[in-house]
């Protein structure tokens, strides 16, 4: 009621302001009238608090390829005696919000898209052809245009840099360098920014928060080798990540920053999609799960569950292997697969996810520290430390670096691919039993929210 009334007394001393200014009664009566307009052409303005009007009601679209994964409370960690008293994975109550998740693991062929446009990309630079940029922006800027196809043979001399040359050259053959293949990408370092920027007063620039990465993104098929003394894995080495027959298999060979750099581009991608067609790109970022995340999905809803499917055993009732992994002794071939499978092998846990136990174990964002069930909170828990590639930050305490993997894989024993059974790899390095998936947080409280 104060609200209306202090309103309309400032009203009426605007109308006695302009007509004592003006005098002529005749046209204090036009100036009110003008004034009175004012508040009365808009479409709902009452005066009233009413919030921006025009906003849209919003609903989070489904990403393709992904499943929802509602907010939910459950209890991470073993699920059975710690019998080497290891303290890994003691349980803690731990609640997460909803959030996508891939239901399977990220394949050589959709990695390979992301291989084609960093190809792609250089070839224009290259090229260096107006007719592959969009035009300049007011601000004398333009972009890569990928709508229209580079010419490899009208730029075969512009374009001969790409490939391999002089004495590197197999068999004669043209072959891209895989060590051009550099991504660059920037993002915001919030967890910097929060511990650093805290005087509200005198905000720090924004600038030292901004990190720009360059990341060579090509996986390294030679993992094979290295991570197997004294055994043949050659043919896969050679084959595994392009040929069509692999397609559908994970990728491996990818180290926790090449993810990383996944992720950023398939956001970008995204995005560039939303702008393109004029709609406001207002979905969260694609990111790694938080290892947190990543057990309260392959749970599947479920309670204290040993695997993804329940429990207790690896067989079902017929006694047919529910998992790619190294069961008995080591009799690879008994559960279907010999190296990994087919993304979508095996039946789905609950919430429609493949693989959560086995076939390859799968990168976090999690930095690793045996006792993190211990300190994180129990909110969207999760301990980060982001150390980069190459640079001064790289010169740390070297177990610093190591990252959070979780699912077990296709050369793993029973207990790696229980639910709760945690181990970790350097972020650096690649293995042939490593791959990963992406997640996107949910925005809203539930998918049942129609408003």
């Amino acid at each position: 009621m104060k609200k209306t009334v202090m309103r309309t007394l400032t009203t009426r001393n605007v109308k006695k302001q302009i007509a004592s200014l003006l005098g002529n009664k005749t046209v204090r009566k036009v100036a009110i009238a003008a004034s009175v307009l004012v508040y009365a052409c808009g479409p709902a303005d009452t005066g009233d608090l009413t919030g921006v009007q025009g906003r849209r009601p919003w609903f989070h679209p489904q990403p393709p390829g992904m499943v929802y994964i509602p907010s939910g409370t459950f209890h991470t960690g073993q699920g059975g005696e710690d019998i080497f008293n290891s303290y890994l994975e003691p349980n803690k109550q731990m609640t997460i919000t909803a959030f996508w998740m891939d239901e399977t693991e990220i394949t050589n062929n959709e990695y390979r898209q992301f291989v084609a446009y960093v190809i792609d990309s250089l070839a224009r630079i290259e090229t260096d052809d107006p007719e592959y940029y969009t035009p300049e922006d007011e601000d004398g800027n333009r972009f890569i245009n990928h709508y229209r196809q580079v010419d490899w043979e009208r730029y075969k001399e512009e374009l001969s840099g790409m490939f391999y040359q002089d004495e590197e050259r197999f068999q004669n053959k043209p072959q891209i360098d895989t060590r051009k293949l550099e991504y660059t990408f920037q993002w915001f370092d919030y967890d910097k920014a929060a511990r650093l920027d805290r005087d509200r007063y005198n905000p720090m620039n924004r600038k030292e928060f901004l990190r720009t990465e360059t990341i060579r993104i090509y996986p390294d098929t030679l993992c094979w080798v290295r991570d197997f003394t004294y055994s043949y894995n050659e043919p896969m080495a050679r084959v595994y990540f392009w040929h069509p027959k692999y397609d559908d298999y994970p990728v491996v060979g990818v180290t926790w920053h090449q993810a990383r750099a996944f992720c950023r581009w398939r956001t970008d991608r995204k995005t560039a999609y939303w702008e393109t067609n004029g709609y406001l790109p207002n979905t969260e970022d694609f990111r790694l799960p938080t290892e947190y995340e990543w057990e309260y999905a392959a749970r599947g809803g479920r309670i204290g569950n040993k695997y993804p499917w329940g429990g207790p055993y690896a067989r079902n009732s017929k006694g047919c292997m529910l998992a790619n992994f190294k069961p008995l002794r080591g009799n690879y071939g008994v559960d279907g697969g010999v190296y990994p499978v087919r993304v979508d092998s095996y039946f789905p846990n609950d919430y429609g996810l493949y693989n959560m136990a086995g076939n390859v174990a799968e990168w976090t964002r999690t930095s690793w520290d045996k006792a993190n069930n211990s300190f994180v909170h129990d909110l969207n828990g999760d301990n980060y430390v982001y150390i980069p590639e190459r640079g001064k930050e790289a010169q740390v305490d070297i177990n610093k670096k190591r990252r959070v993997i979780r699912g077990g894989s296709w050369k793993d024993v029973a207990y790696f691919i229980e639910n709760g059974a945690r181990t970790a790899e350097y972020q650096d390095t690649s293995k042939c039993y490593v791959g990963f998936r992406c997640v996107q947080t949910y925005i809203g409280r539930s998918d049942k929210d129609r408003k």
